[in-house]
């Protein structure tokens, strides 16, 4: 009896703790948040940040009325919540604090899976989506429970006589036209018109179906009967829908990739043209809401709920897939996302009959503010908020981002500039840059023009004067003498080699032109040059962290990669009656780097100086630098072993695939020393264990 009350006892203070009260249907929990809240950040990873919202309250029943595998819901202005209750057919009308309102469709539905109110009059369409016994249809009751037209399968043959009329999801604009999610349907969204008891408008927002290289070139070659086995290559059909006060539709569809979430405007074209940093959406999306703020929630089946804003950028991800705790906040299978005109969140669980309803936290009411005042043109205005959600986390990137964007538009670039750094805003900061700069070569193109006909002047007087009084003769002795060392003379002839690789090539074979110490003096060049253009680039041709540096590894990885090659080479061209030595291989490796040594500077000059528009030109030197590397080191391959271009082309296959076997066996014998490591521990372990004993 004692250890009775005990427990009694102790779950009275238990549920004290957790501060559980209820109230009807509804179920409110005050407790640690049990999930965590991400953001994307610059560089497209997932990053903890504050909670964004928390899980107010769970909502299991109305009055008395359990839900029975619901599918959908709708919150109207108001907080009245209408939920597609499937298993019981009927729609059940309630509050968020539990209460009953009213059940519309009991006796009338066969299999309701989506549910819509139109706020101006308060009429209900469900999609039905029938039985094997009953058709599909799309209900209209009004406010009172009357049903006031069912839409069936559309007669036009634009719908296709072949397709069957399953209703999933359905939402209607102002001008009371209908747009359908229907099952299996890959043609898109079914667009109904009121008039005349239902017109077929056509299909829209379709789906394109993705075609890869290798479809194309097997349905290129194969024949008809052979293309009529491969799997059929059809648009997907979107999972669910929602529309805003503007028009807009926004669809969701599984497995559609960077073009997961859409946003249609009235022709059917998508405004969302993907995210340039992570493209983040769930592979498992169940249903779309919009948000008060120009903003987006995707609500994934697995219980994650994502935020972004009116262009598909990630804010939040939250939530969690329930881990047998039962604790609110997290789910099971979420099938309807809604947003109340509070900005509270209410998520559907199919699986365990529930709506869980979250609240913005102080941080996310901010970051609302700053988004709707930046969405309506008042950027100085969003500037407050902003700074505050700084305030809050400075690592924060889209209010960064933000930030930057606010500045830009009040012609503030130096700002600009250092937010979008900040948020790794590559965009904002060459728009910034770009404007930046302009307003530099307004205020000093004529001093710049002047300087370069002054050099230019120069440079002639010097050359005449030379010509004349030979002014010049002292430094060109000095060069002449310096030219004269051998070192200096082997690195001047890599400059000869990269213009004439073919003599240059019969130079290191013949005439004594391959050295060690020229060839790693370019090697140590090229390995500083690398460094330094990967670290200290400009920020928008910087692939790396900022304030990451992994020198060592770079240099050990170009070492590396140098002696595998030189040894791997020499090895195969041995074997293959070569005659290059180890020494002259190894010169013409690293020879063949010049153009990279030369052309390199210019590009970490002019990436400090390009806008977004213009790296083409970086990409375009880098390509032909790295064709001209190539070339230089096939070319010297060639001439120094004395091979024709077949024997070359044999050559370059055998040390690659020697370079492979190479690899390869270092790893097994990387693998078994660490076997070997590991048991050697594992006895030491167990020995000091049992003299321990």
């Amino acid at each position: 009896m004692k250890k009775k009350k005990r427990l009694l006892s102790l779950i009275a203070v238990l549920l004290l703790a957790m501060g559980i009260t209820s109230e009807a249907g509804c179920v409110t929990v005050s407790a640690k948040t049990p999930y965590k809240t991400y953001t994307v950040d610059g560089y497209g990873r997932m990053e903890e940040t504050q909670t964004g919202y928390l899980a107010k309250s769970t909502v299991i029943k109305f009055g008395e009325e359990f839900m029975s595998n619901p599918n959908d819901m709708y919150v109207a202005d108001d907080g009245t919540i209408y939920v597609a209750d499937t298993g019981s057919k009927r729609i059940l009308v309630g509050k968020e604090n539990g209460d009953l309102v009213t059940i519309i469709g009991d006796g009338i539905l066969a299999n309701p899976m989506g549910v819509f109110v139109t706020e101006e009059n308060g009429h209900v369409y469900v999609a039905d989506r029938g039985t094997d016994a009953v058709e599909g249809a799309v209900y209209e009751f009004d406010a009172k429970g009357k049903v006031v037209n069912k839409y069936t399968k559309p007669t036009n043959p634009l719908y296709g006589e072949g397709l069957s009329f399953l209703p999933l999801k359905v939402v209607v604009n102002d001008a009371g036209i209908m747009f359908i999610v229907c099952e299996s349907n890959t043609n898109g969204i079914v667009e109904i018109s009121p008039s005349e008891g239902g017109t077929f408008l056509g299909y829209f927002g379709t789906n394109y179906a993705s075609t890869s290289i290798q479809q194309i070139i097997y349905r290129a070659i194969l024949t008809k009967e052979q293309r009529a086995k491969m799997v059929s290559n059809i648009p997907s059909t979107p999972d669910n829908l929602a529309i805003d006060q503007k028009g807009l539709i926004y669809t969701i569809t599984r497995g559609d990739g960077a073009t997961t979430l859409k946003r249609l405007n009235i022709a059917g074209i998508n405004m969302i043209k993907g995210n340039n940093i992570s493209d983040v959406y769930d592979e498992a999306p169940a249903a779309v809401a919009v948000g008060n703020h120009d903003n987006v929630y995707v609500a994934s089946r697995t219980g994650y709920i994502y935020e972004y804003n009116d262009i598909g950028e990630p804010l939040y991800v939250f939530g969690a897939g329930d881990d047998g705790t039962q604790r609110i906040g997290l789910s099971t299978m979420l099938t309807s996302i809604q947003v109340g005109k509070n900005d509270q969140i209410y998520v559907l669980d199919s699986e365990k009959c529930q709506i869980q309803v979250y609240e913005p936290t102080e941080f996310t009411q901010k970051l609302h503010n700053a988004l709707t005042l930046y969405s309506t043109g008042h950027y100085t205005e969003s500037r407050e908020p902003l700074t505050e959600v700084l305030q809050m986390n400075s690592m924060f990137d889209y209010a960064n981002k933000a930030m930057g964007r606010a500045y830009q538009q009040e012609e503030n670039y130096e700002q600009a500039l250092h937010y979008s750094r900040l948020a790794k805003d590559k965009e904002g900061y060459s728009d910034s840059f770009w404007e930046m700069r302009n307003v530099w070569l307004k205020n000093h193109i004529v001093a710049a023009i002047a300087i370069i006909v002054l050099l230019w002047i120069l440079y002639k007087v010097v050359k005449i004067m030379d010509r004349k009084k030979g002014i010049l003769a002292g430094p060109r002795k000095v060069v002449a003498r310096a030219k004269q060392n051998k070192l200096i003379s082997n690195l001047s002839y890599a400059g000869y080699y990269m213009k004439h690789p073919i003599d240059g090539s019969y130079g290191i074979a013949r005439e004594g032109r391959a050295s060690w110490a020229s060839s790693s003096i370019l090697l140590l060049i090229f390995m500083i040059e690398f460094v330094i253009d990967k670290y200290l680039c400009g920020f928008l041709q910087k692939t790396v962290r900022e304030g990451r540096y992994d020198i060592l590894s770079d240099v050990g990885t170009i070492v590396i990669v140098i002696v595998a090659l030189t040894a791997c080479n020499y090895l195969v061209c041995t074997i293959n009656e070569g005659e290059g030595t180890i020494k002259k291989i190894y010169t013409y490796f690293c020879y063949s780097l010049m153009p990279y040594i030369l052309l390199t500077p210019v590009n970490f000059i002019m990436s400090h100086i390009l806008t977004n528009n213009e790296q083409f030109i970086i990409t375009l030197i880098n390509f032909v630098m790295i064709a001209w590397v190539l070339v230089l080191g096939v070319l010297g391959m060639k001439e120094v072993n004395n091979y024709t271009g077949k024997e070359t082309f044999k050559i370059i296959c055998l040390t690659i695939f020697t370079i492979l076997i190479v690899a390869l066996l270092i790893f097994i014998i990387y693998v078994l020393w660490a076997q070997v490591f590991e048991f050697i521990s594992a006895v030491f372990g167990e020995v000091v264990y049992r003299f321990g004993y």
